[in-house]
């Protein structure tokens, strides 16, 4: 069984998957800011770690990261935040998570990006969300640049329907919806192949069992 740290620990997605992981046995680990979160971690099998993604440096991080095996970037700034943050948290933040697990010798990596952002943002698209794509290709630029065994996950509308169990996952990055639930299951398979270093796709709703849909794109 493997230790996994999850950043935004605190995350719709991020609680799905801890709970996913920990019910396999895993070890998780969400990384919150806030320490009244806590209590909600650990209802879904994880332990907390307390750390501003924002305010704390690579070396400090590191040593949060010691005897971690995987990381996910499930954080983001979230609805309502400015570009300011859409840089710090959801640019930056990956980042840093990056250099942090190169530091604490931790090779996997699972970014959840977005999709559209290998697109021009449609005409008249607000430009706080525009900042948003931009800081999530910034994020896969600077992640996939480091010596880590990454994985860029691009999932789709996110939807809070109950999981389907089925999905389509392509390299394309295209548009449909997908439930919350169904993205924590990819993540959680994605975590327990090692055949997917160096590979990005998105994650729609569909009607393909994952493994499947996992073993299409490394054929």
């Amino acid at each position: 069984m493997a230790t996994i740290a999850i950043a935004g620990g605190h995350g719709k997605i991020a609680l799905l998957l801890s709970r996913t992981l920990s019910s396999a046995g895993h070890d998780v680990r969400g990384i919150i800011r806030n320490p009244d979160q806590r209590s909600d971690l650990a209802a879904h099998g994880a332990l907390s770690i307390v750390l501003d993604l924002e305010s704390t440096d690579v070396e400090t991080l590191a040593t949060e990261l010691d005897g971690v095996d995987a990381v996910v970037f499930a954080a983001g700034a979230g609805p309502g935040s400015t570009s300011d943050r859409k840089l710090t948290v959801d640019r930056d933040a990956a980042v840093l998570l990056g250099r942090a697990a190169v530091a604490a010798g931790v090779r996997r990596y699972v970014l959840i990006s977005s999709i559209g952002v290998t697109t021009p943002p449609p005409e008249g698209t607000d430009d706080v969300f525009r900042v948003y794509l931009e800081a999530k290709k910034a994020a896969e630029e600077g992640v996939s640049e480091l010596p880590l065994d990454w994985t860029i996950i691009r999932p789709g509308e996110l939807t809070d329907d109950e999981p389907a169990g089925t999905v389509t996952l392509t390299p394309e990055d295209t548009r449909g919806p997908i439930s919350r639930s169904d993205v924590a299951i990819v993540i959680a398979a994605v975590l327990e192949r090692t055949d997917l270093s160096g590979v990005t796709f998105t994650a729609l709703g569909g009607s393909t069992e994952v493994e499947d849909a996992l073993d299409a794109l490394v054929r």
